[in-house]
């Protein structure tokens, strides 16, 4: 197993928002000076950030999102493959201006989905094999203990503490313990 990353986790890359805004912005029909004002921020600021430039503060964005009517997410999250895997402190990361707090969005829930949340102990020795569940189904995995390796069948993945995956659940997958004492939680969303 590796060991985790040092240091603070990853910042957003500036491409995902700046296509973010601009699609966000486009779609609501949006000037950048209306936007701007809307939001409470320069003009010039705003141009900057739809240009991949800048820093902004999670302050920023969520001002941003409620000027667009969107989820912070949608701002944030980037576009996303059939199987994600955010190793531990390797994730889009936004900090806050007025104090010591970063947060990792792991993925946003989606319009019209039901969330099923649980916590799983696993030991090594066996395989859990699992058959597809409802059209539609996505699991989500972070690994609080030990080492698993999950997935769709032939798309497998190992991870440690902290890591984070998700992948189709509509699907064959599967789980297998890589240590003893292995726990992780598991979240079933059905769209």
């Amino acid at each position: 197993m590796s060991e985790p990353p040092s240091g603070p986790p990853a910042r957003l890359p500036m491409e995902w928002i700046a296509a973010s805004l601009r699609r966000e912005r486009t779609r609501t029909g949006l000037s950048l000076s209306e936007l701007a004002k809307r939001a409470g921020i320069a003009k010039s600021t705003l141009s900057q950030l739809e240009a991949a430039s800048g820093n902004p503060s999670m302050e920023t964005i969520w001002a941003l999102a409620v000027a667009l009517g969107v989820p912070f997410s949608a701002l944030v999250e980037p576009p996303t493959p059939a199987v994600q895997v955010i190793r531990a402190g390797a994730g889009p990361t936004v900090h806050s201006e007025q104090s010591s707090y970063l947060a990792t969005l792991l993925s946003a829930s989606p319009p019209g989905a039901r969330r099923d949340i649980y916590y799983v102990w696993l030991e090594p020795g066996t395989v859990r094999d699992s058959e597809p569940h409802i059209p539609g189904t996505t699991e989500h995995i972070v690994v609080t203990e030990g080492g698993v390796k999950a997935g769709p069948r032939g798309e497998t993945v190992e991870l440690a503490p902290g890591d984070y995956m998700s992948y189709r659940g509509d699907v064959p997958h599967a789980y297998e313990a890589l240590t003893t004492g292995t726990k992780f939680v598991l979240i079933m969303q059905h769209m």
